[in-house]
């Protein structure tokens, strides 16, 4: 850790004058991002209303998004002398700084100091205050009333800290978040995804900063920290309450059935000890039916309400296949490459029902999967895909991908994680696990994509696939989606464009061949563009000038159907003949320059004729349904 943050975390206390969202601040407007959407200018000054965190929710809370103050910061050293007085710029919270919501649209922007301000509701009084951020790009370490509250690393995860200790008596309290975020920027080697700080094609612009929710919460001394719940097909419930101190606290569990309202389950134990317990005649959560059961955990004064889907992943061998399976069923799993990004606001979606509207697409054209491609989302997008009935393969954020430095000898090396680095790769791989394995909807975990700072003088992937299956053993683990697969893991995934070679006694050097003691998915797909008006293309010139690069170019929409009815009717084939078991068309939405969506990426333009690929998906499930004849389960959970 750079030393000036280790100064930071000992507890920094200096006279200063307060920041606050100041008249003398340049007010908040949206920039004009290179391209909109429906939602651009619809989003306002009161982002996010909605409660973050759907898997753990108190009814005492205040959210803290709306209009902070910003200001750029030289270096790290930046933390070691507080602002003395207001930030120079409102900025929307939650936004990317990069973003045109965020009202900076900045760029390398490395180094940020946040500022807000809040009272404490006065009927809080004698509880403690939990201050919590949903996420945050990628360092960040708060001040409240100039004290230092907590440090947290790694840029997709949530954190809460006990702020009661730090807060005035009477009257407001001041926020103060540092935040650093080198993206790309030697000599940093960290989880990143898609982002570069010298955007090109497939690699686009970053988010930096508080990019998602921030909230604060009352709670009693004695409350529930975290609640981890995963119910079955048999109906059995295996519950953690964790509370905080150490010791264990009596706490009740109820069920209750969301259509009926009724209560169906009460369970009486200890917090930070696992339970377990059965609810009778469940109706089972799947693609077609996404039931879901709401449930209460009352720890003393503390009740927090959450949800759950009866469901079992697995894999099994269906006449001498290896194959998923969801509920005991072999259930072909097509989805969408699905990036998540937007033009507006990059990271995050300009309100709910944008994010909603990408889902509401796939599922009428029939998807009943996506891959969340290397990034992770906010908690609601999982709890929409919970309720609309997707199934999820969430990807673990890439290390630099595919990059490469010039050393001072002149020799060119691939840029990867040195055993620090790999570390704290593997520790933020557990936080991803950790936080968000409560979803129904996600049904695997991805490690590595196409070998993006994957190790190669040795196999890690084979620890980190134990250390996954040990923090969640109820699902299934694509370990290497595409290149480097060494034979860890569920799956044997394949990448290929923009034919399919699924489960197929054929294939390309990009990927290893099929390897059938393991499940047989295409990876990636399709990738087939078409190019738009300038109205709906983002207009950088830079990523207009690598439109041509996208895997292929068809020039005319019915040209672009064309070969999307051929690829899909490839896969067909495949499911029919070979082994086949899933696929990942790319991609949901055009990302910058690239022209390979669904949906342009000012999500105006659906490029499918739908009757065409609605039948086409169809036909896939059908080919499958027919081979379907499922023995005992092995494995998952």
């Amino acid at each position: 850790m750079h030393h000036s943050l280790l100064l930071a975390l000992c507890g920094i206390a200096s006279a200063f004058s307060v920041p606050r969202q100041a008249s003398n601040s340049t007010k908040y407007a949206v920039k004009t991002p290179p391209l909109t959407t429906p939602w651009t200018y619809t989003a306002g000054t009161d982002p996010w209303p909605e409660y973050p965190r759907p898997q753990l929710q108190r009814s005492q809370l205040q959210s803290l998004n709306g209009i902070w103050t910003y200001q750029n910061a030289s270096s790290l050293d930046a933390i070691n002398s507080l602002p003395s007085g207001q930030l120079a710029n409102e900025v929307l919270i939650p936004s990317c700084l990069e973003s045109g919501l965020s009202g900076i649209q900045g760029e390398y922007t490395i180094y940020s100091w946040f500022a807000t301000s809040f009272d404490v509701p006065s009927t809080w009084t004698g509880d403690r205050v939990l201050l919590n951020f949903a996420a945050v790009d990628y360092e960040a370490t708060v001040f409240v009333n100039g004290r230092n509250a907590t440090f947290h690393r790694g840029g997709y995860f949530a954190f809460t800290v006990d702020v009661t200790d730090y807060l005035n008596g009477n009257g407001q309290n001041e926020l103060l978040v540092f935040v650093h975020d080198p993206t790309d920027s030697d000599p940093y080697v960290i989880p990143i995804g898609k982002q570069t700080l010298r955007p090109s094609h497939i690699f686009y612009t970053p988010c930096s900063g508080i990019w998602q929710s921030v909230w604060i919460e009352s709670a009693p001394a004695s409350h529930v920290t975290q609640l981890d719940i995963a119910a079955g097909m048999d109906g059995q419930v295996n519950a953690t309450v964790s509370s905080s101190g150490n010791s264990s606290a009596q706490v009740q569990i109820t069920v209750t059935d969301r259509k009926t309202n009724t209560t169906v389950a009460t369970h009486n134990g200890a917090s930070n000890v696992e339970c377990t317990f059965s609810v009778q005649d469940v109706s089972l959560w799947s693609p077609d039916s996404p039931t879901l059961y709401d449930i209460t955990v009352t720890l003393g004064d503390d009740v927090v309400t959450s949800y759950t889907g009866f469901r079992t992943i697995a894999r099994g061998e269906v006449d001498g296949i290896e194959r998923p399976l969801l509920n005991g069923e072999f259930v072909f799993q097509f989805g969408t490459l699905d990036q998540g990004f937007w033009p507006d606001g990059i990271y995050l979606p300009p309100n709910k029902e944008a994010m909603v509207y990408d889902l509401q697409t796939l599922k009428k054209l029939g998807f009943n999967m996506l891959r969340k491609h290397i990034k992770v989302e906010p908690a609601l997008y999982y709890q929409a895909c919970d309720e609309m009935g997707i199934l999820l393969f969430q990807d673990m954020p890439s290390l630099r991908p595919s990059q490469q430095r010039t050393l001072d000898n002149c020799t060119v090396e691939t840029v990867l994680p040195d055993a620090a680095q790999q570390d704290e790769f593997a520790r933020q791989l557990e936080l991803l696990i950790v936080q968000q394995r409560h979803f129904p909807s996600i049904v695997t975990w991805v490690v590595y994509n196409e070998g993006w700072g994957q190790l190669v003088d040795y196999y890690p992937e084979f620890a980190l696939t134990d250390r996954v299956k040990q923090l969640d053993p109820t699902r299934l683990v694509d370990s290497t989606s595409g290149w480097y697969d060494h034979g860890a893991g569920d799956f044997s995934d394949n990448h290929h464009y923009a034919n399919p070679q699924c489960g197929s006694p054929f294939y390309s050097i990009a990927s290893a061949p099929y390897d059938p003691s393991r499940i047989g998915v295409q990876g990636e797909f399709g990738g087939i563009g078409q190019n738009l008006s300038i109205e709906h293309l983002w207009n950088v010139q830079g990523a207009i000038d690598t439109i041509n690069q996208t895997y292929e170019i068809d020039t005319t929409i019915e040209a672009w159907n064309y070969r999307g009815h051929r690829l899909l009717g490839e896969l067909l084939d495949q499911v029919k003949m070979y082994s086949c078991s899933g696929g990942i068309w790319t991609q949901t939405t055009d990302v910058e320059g690239e022209v390979n969506g669904l949906l342009s990426y000012d999500r105006r333009v659906l490029r499918p004729d739908v009757g065409q690929w609605q039948a086409d998906i169809q036909n896939l499930y059908d080919a499958a349904a027919a081979r379907n004849n499922a023995s005992m389960p092995a494995g998952g959970g």
